[in-house]
């Protein structure tokens, strides 16, 4: 008997949110996690920053999980890996003293997990669908990471503030966290099991050394540093996104901080409403429009815009920073909704970016966070930005990030990187 073959409206979302559920753990969580038991902003932004560094060290697996072939059971032995580390954490956190040290290790696998996981869904989905069809499915299979997103790092945030007053206890508070986001995860892996349709062609294993795909990875390197202007293009890259990697974490520092150290003095709760649920929801906007407009008008009529707003984003918070008295919640979620919006629409400027540095290797991917490239040059700002801004204070921080938007734009336009970048986009 023939086996129901799931349509692709049922499937793509499935594998969504289970790739996105841990890697907003990871990647957005995680320094809530590290403040609460014990770190300071300096190592919090330190092992949230170092997080990423699976996301850069992915792209030397790329090969590898290209020629293991049955991509369907590796996501189902990953995936039910990752659900026994989100419980390892959860039982950790309730059964000891936690240490930030420990808890960042059990995090760091967990997103070594989430990367490989990002992989192998990535070459499932191109390996199942035809070109034509994943266009026709990109806006599903976004949507459904932007919503895990907002459950995720909004609504169990906020979840999370309940359960600490409940429990009198963040620790417990905690726990009972992770073991919703353990089981909530639970119920996709096993829904995968069920609905992932089997490869239309399978492809043959062919066995290859870690020494060979470090040695082919490499030679794709040699071959990106020949390209023409390669180096300045990445440094411009780099100014572009380094406002953003510098207040990755320090934004939530800063609404957490009391009013004496300059914060806003907020709780977890409005964390969550206004960073988890309402800025992912303008940066989803966001990524949206900058993505439909440069459908409508091209990359090229587009790259200029994209490129200012990336670097507007910190604005709103260095507004805030001047009114450390703000208690008006609205006013909070506009301001918010502004940066991520900016943040959202800006980061379309990748998409000239990433076609000419990896040419179409990363054409399926719709956080662009996730690329090896972009995560590279992001790491070190966020990983040293918890110490910077404890030195300068919030309001010069932001000041700081501001200031560092003219320099990009400078730099593009006395290195003439748009030429090379625009050299075969659409006119």
């Amino acid at each position: 008997m023939k086996k129901k073959q799931y349509t692709p409206w049922i499937w793509i979302p499935s594998l969504c949110v289970a790739e996105e559920i841990p890697a907003a753990v990871v990647m957005f969580v995680a320094v809530l996690m590290f403040l609460q038991f014990g770190a300071d902003e300096g190592m919090a932004a330190l092992y949230s920053g170092l997080l990423f560094l699976p996301w850069v060290m992915k792209s030397y697996l790329y090969s590898k999980v290209r020629k293991a072939g049955s991509f369907k059971r590796r996501l189902h032995w990953v995936e039910l890996t990752m659900f026994v580390c989100l419980m390892g954490i959860a039982v950790y956190i309730s059964e000891a003293k936690v240490r930030a040290w420990l808890l960042f290790v059990f995090l760091y696998v967990l997103s070594c997990l989430c990367a490989w996981h990002e992989l192998l869904s990535r070459m499932y989905y191109a390996r199942m669908l035809e070109p034509r069809e994943q266009r026709l499915y990109g806006n599903t299979k976004m949507v459904s990471s932007q919503m895990a997103l907002v459950v995720t790092y909004g609504v169990l945030i906020i979840v999370a503030g309940f359960f600490e007053v409940f429990f009198r206890s963040y620790q417990k508070a905690w726990a009972m966290e992770s073991s919703l986001v353990a089981g909530g995860f639970l119920v996709f892996c096993v829904l995968n099991l069920v609905v992932l349709p089997h490869l239309r062609v399978p492809q043959p294993y062919r066995y290859e050394s870690v020494a060979d795909t470090v040695k082919n990875e490499w030679h794709i390197v040699s071959r990106i540093r020949q390209k023409p202007h390669i180096f300045p293009i990445l440094l411009s890259l780099f100014f572009l996104l380094l406002p953003q990697s510098l207040m990755f974490n320090p934004r939530v520092f800063f609404l957490l901080a009391s009013s004496e150290r300059g914060g806003l003095d907020c709780s977890f709760q409005d964390v969550g409403f206004a960073q988890g649920t309402i800025g992912v929801l303008a940066f989803s906007i966001g990524i949206a429009l900058g993505r439909a407009l440069m459908r409508r008008y091209g990359n090229r009529s587009m790259f200029g815009m994209t490129a200012v707003v990336l670097t507007l984003s910190p604005v709103p918070y260095m507004l805030m920073a001047r009114q450390p008295q703000l208690d008006n919640m609205f006013l909070l979620c506009c301001m918010t909704f502004v940066a991520q919006l900016f943040f959202g629409f800006g980061l379309n400027v990748c998409r000239v970016y990433v076609p000419y540095i990896s040419e179409q290797r990363y054409r399926n991917v719709t956080n662009f966070l996730y690329l090896p490239m972009v995560a590279s040059l992001m790491v070190v700002p966020m990983a040293v930005s918890g110490w910077l801004c404890s030195e300068l204070g919030y309001s010069t921080f932001f000041k700081l990030c501001v200031a560092i938007a003219p320099l990009a734009w400078v730099l593009l336009a006395l290195c003439k990187t748009k030429k090379y970048l625009l050299m075969g986009v659409d006119k």
